[in-house]
């Protein structure tokens, strides 16, 4: 932020004698950064405590001139106004010219009463007490237990990948909304997006609004994707045991919703990904990019053991340094885990799968069991094309960018 060059200088489009237009800004202290946005627009960046207080003087109606002037004065030094004001517009921090204060103010936050309601303390603790019972009755019912077998409720492999994907549709759904309304409670915003972890693709919620809220409020808007999960197995246990003894086909659909629920809520538990996980941890730590210094962490290790120089890791935030030498290590569990996941769910339902697709389109199978195959055959490769579509894209936009 402190720069030789001379308070004076020109910021394109601004008089440096005149008042910068802001927009509504909101600031978050933490240790010695203060992270500083506007709800108007849902963005947010972190300053160094004197870059915030110039920005603070600003806000206040103080011209850039004078609020140089008056950090010169308190701190001895100079600092680059201009670069400052320009760092703010390029943020959108500042109110474009001509528009009126009262018309970029932010509309009202839709959901918010839902958002309370779902998240009041009687509300949770209803959720502990069925997910409670749901665990006493897995325990008194073993057949309740989530398990790979589950999945096959029937013996047509595609309405069982079509049943469970059009089944996972709003339970995805379920897991952002909560996502959504946790945050919409304080007020926060929030964008549905379609993204991809790997070759998996996902739902994504966006609350950028977050990181200007204290951070013990943040927690439960992070957990709360993995708290419907929990949930939405708990109802659909119970549902099954309701069932169960009856022998309605709604057992069978339950048990393979609610075990498919589970390996999604497994998933979590892939730390190398910027899961739910991932980021409740990040925000507990205070980091900013653990990912990044984690990752180089453990390049770090294979450099050395290569013999190759190891890279600087001194253009990580502090707190991001300091936590990856132990999270790289938990990245390597996550990564011990996707393959005790692949070898225990991935490689046995596939090679059930494709064993007896195999069979019915070289064997006497019924015309019913072939077509069932090649619908099959085309689900995947429609999945598969999916992810390489969206891959592209992603390619794209980051050469754009």
């Amino acid at each position: 932020m402190h720069s030789p060059t001379d308070s004076g200088s020109t910021a394109p489009g601004f008089d440096l004698d005149q008042p910068v237009p802001l927009r509504r800004l909101v600031y978050l202290p933490e240790a010695d950064e203060v992270t500083i946005g506007s709800p108007e627009t849902d963005t947010y960046a972190v300053f160094p405590a004197d870059g915030a207080e110039l920005v603070r003087m600003l806000d206040e109606g103080l011209t850039p001139r004078e609020a140089a002037e008056n950090h010169r004065t308190a701190h001895g030094e100079s600092v680059d106004i201009a670069d400052l004001v320009e760092t703010l517009v390029d943020l959108d921090l500042v109110r474009p010219g001509g528009d009126d204060p009262a018309a970029g103010a932010a509309a009202p936050v839709r959901w918010q009463r839902l958002g309370r309601l779902v998240f009041s303390p009687p509300a949770l603790v209803g959720y502990a007490l069925v997910a409670a019972f749901a665990v006493a009755e897995m325990v008194r019912v073993p057949e309740l237990v989530p398990r790979i077998d589950n999945l096959f409720f029937s013996s047509s492999y595609t309405l069982v990948v079509l049943m469970l994907f059009i089944g996972q549709v709003p339970l995805l759904a379920l897991h952002e909304a909560f996502h959504a309304l946790a945050g919409r409670r304080l007020g926060l915003r929030s964008r549905l997006s379609i993204g991809r972890r790997l070759v998996y693709l996902v739902l994504e919620t966006s609350l950028d609004g977050l990181v200007g809220v204290p951070r013990r409020k943040r927690y439960l808007p992070i957990m709360a994707g993995m708290l419907a999960d929990a949930l939405v197995i708990a109802v659909l246990t119970l549902v099954a045991d309701a069932t169960l003894d009856a022998g309605e086909p709604a057992a069978s659909l339950c048990l393979a919703m609610a075990y498919a629920t589970a390996l999604r809520l497994a998933w979590q538990g892939f730390f190398y990904l910027r899961t739910d996980v991932y980021v409740l941890l990040s925000t507990v730590l205070g980091c900013v990019d653990l990912h990044a210094a984690a990752t180089d962490v453990l390049r770090n290790a294979v450099r050395r053991a290569t013999g190759r120089p190891p890279l600087d890791l001194s253009a990580h935030h502090p707190a991001d340094r300091r936590v990856a030498r132990w999270y790289a290590w938990l990245m390597l569990v996550g990564y011990a885990f996707t393959l005790t996941m692949f070898a225990g769910v991935v490689l046995p339902t596939a090679y059930r799968m494709l064993h007896d697709m195999w069979l019915r389109l070289t064997g006497q199978a019924s015309l019913a069991g072939r077509l069932d195959s090649l619908a099959l055959m085309l689900l995947s490769l429609g999945q598969t094309a999916a992810v390489v579509v969206l891959a592209a894209r992603e390619r794209r936009s980051s050469r754009s960018a």
